[in-house]
């Protein structure tokens, strides 16, 4: 079991998830602090994917080619 615990979170995809789950958090707590209360995960949650993921998405993937292009780069190099 802790094989698979260990697996898991050293997954891409986990870390997709917890990246995303942080961008969420954050969009709660900026629109609770305008709404002056608390509007919970799931309306926080719905009011990102639709406002937001899209762009959040696409930049996190052109980041990541940069990153990989610049790895290929270096390694060519060598």
């Amino acid at each position: 079991m802790v094989d698979a615990t260990h697996l898991v979170r050293n997954s891409s995809l986990y870390k997709e998830f917890l990246a995303e789950r942080e961008e969420i958090l954050r969009h709660k707590w900026i629109e609770s602090e305008k709404a002056g209360v608390d509007i919970g995960f799931e309306r926080a949650l719905m009011d990102w994917l639709v406002k937001y993921r899209s762009a959040w998405y696409e930049q996190r993937q052109l980041s990541r080619g940069i990153e990989r292009t610049n790895g290929w780069k270096d390694d060519d190099k060598r």
